[in-house]
């Protein structure tokens, strides 16, 4: 006999244990980003190639080493499993003229897709959460982002995350910024890395976002993006700021944090944590205002974030106020004998109409062995149809969780016992 088939390494399976703190993540996740005005989209998981070396840029990890590409054997063309949503976003935003009615304030979640070297909070399929506000050019915008995440932790109960924040200043900045700093590693040429040296004259910021040790004091003395900031960037810096500081939100001005993707520039921002390890960024994102244009649309702003659905979980599941369990099933429902199967479905179903939450039975054998399965279940209550309640048109209702004798009652005498049976808000 062959071995069993396993799952991709780096892309995990979502077990029925599992699953309850999905659904009720995503649920909160749902209401919260109801509360500040979004709307929900759905993209697809395959793109173009090319919308994200025009996006992300060329000379970045996710491009260079860690894309799942290949090449549509119908037409040849370069498709690319998505490795973020921003793009795809603004992808559809264009193709669908959203922005022709002004300002879009949207999100997506789903699976994204990067071939890394798994690890805990890293994986190959790793699910996000993307929030983008189309077409607002402000720090106002900026600030709701953060103040919304921030009030997010608290509606799933997390606490130790905080917020690191930096600004890149506007491209003008950035241009002079970058001269000075490939002067500064081209004097430092013989303490970078391979990959440092690679990366001076295609993409010198990425060198500061570097996680080698060795290269640490390097980026430390490097010359400082805030000091070329003009006016217009420190005014956007400084007014974002203010309305966090008005709204209580603590953070931390980290001048190193450059993000990982080529087409931000004003603000970006962190949350991060100290309790999953290296993996400690939970949430990222900033302003991208180049980038509708970048991918051929009128020049329009732009900003949103990120969030890592499974980092988020694993806080979760580690004790900070995890979300209560499922509402358990509220009925087993049993049957044997002649005749008894057509009524166990239209009772299942009229049950289920009445809305309460209903296993029927299947794969035949005794009552004993179906209520051994009815009580493993986890059902509240087991309903039983045998021969004589299927010709009285009755069910067999008997507690499982509590003690309590079984009786006969019609459909909507069990309906009325089963739900008066329910905690308030069950």
């Amino acid at each position: 006999m062959s071995e069993p088939i396993q799952a991709i390494r780096g892309m995990s399976d979502v077990l029925p244990d599992q699953a309850p703190l999905w659904e009720r993540f995503e649920d909160t996740v749902r209401d919260w980003l109801r509360d500040y005005g979004y709307r929900g989209m759905r993209l697809p998981i395959v793109e173009k190639t090319e919308l994200f070396v025009r996006s992300i840029g060329e000379v970045t990890d996710i491009v260079e080493k860690e894309m799942y590409t290949f090449v549509d054997q119908l037409n040849g063309e370069s498709l690319t499993l998505r490795p973020e949503g921003t793009a795809s976003c603004v992808r559809a935003a264009l193709q669908h003229n959203l922005l022709y009615g002004g300002p879009q304030r949207v999100y997506y979640a789903g699976p994204m897709f990067r071939h890394e070297r798994p690890q805990k909070g890293r994986y190959r399929q790793f699910h996000q959460v993307g929030v983008e506000a189309l077409g607002l050019p402000g720090p106002d915008a900026d600030a709701e982002h953060m103040i919304m995440c921030v009030q997010l932790w608290r509606r799933l109960g997390l606490d130790g995350i905080a917020l690191e924040l930096n600004t890149l200043g506007s491209p003008e900045a950035r241009t002079r910024y970058r001269a000075r700093l490939v002067k500064y590693l081209e004097s430092r040429l013989d303490e970078l890395d391979a990959e440092g040296t690679r990366r001076i004259h295609a993409n010198p910021l990425r060198v500061l976002d570097s996680k080698n040790p060795a290269m640490q004091a390097v980026i430390e003395a490097a010359p400082r993006l805030y000091d070329d900031l003009d006016e217009d960037s420190l005014r956007h810096f400084e007014a974002l700021q203010s309305i966090l500081r008005a709204l209580d939100i603590e953070y931390t001005i980290r001048p190193r944090l450059v993000r990982g993707l080529d087409y931000y520039n004003y603000t970006v921002f962190e949350f991060t944590t100290d309790k999953l390890g290296a993996q400690a960024a939970v949430c990222a994102g900033g302003r991208y205002d180049g980038l509708i244009a970048q991918l051929g649309g009128k020049p329009a702003p732009a900003c949103g974030f990120a969030m890592g659905v499974e980092r988020l979980l694993a806080l979760l599941a580690e004790g900070a106020d995890t979300p209560a369990p499922a509402r358990p099933t509220d009925v087993y429902l049993a049957h044997s004998g002649p005749g008894t199967e057509l009524h166990a479905w239209r009772a299942a179903e009229g049950l289920r109409q009445a809305g309460l939450s209903v296993i029927l039975h299947c794969g035949g054998g005794s009552f004993k062995s179906q209520l051994r399965k009815a009580d493993a279940s986890g059902a509240r209550f087991a309903a039983i149809v045998g021969e004589a309640e299927a010709a009285a048109g009755q069910l067999g209702v008997k507690p499982l969780r509590e003690l309590g004798a079984q009786v006969s009652v019609s459909l909507n005498g069990a309906v009325e016992m089963i739900g008066a049976a329910r905690a308030p808000g069950r």
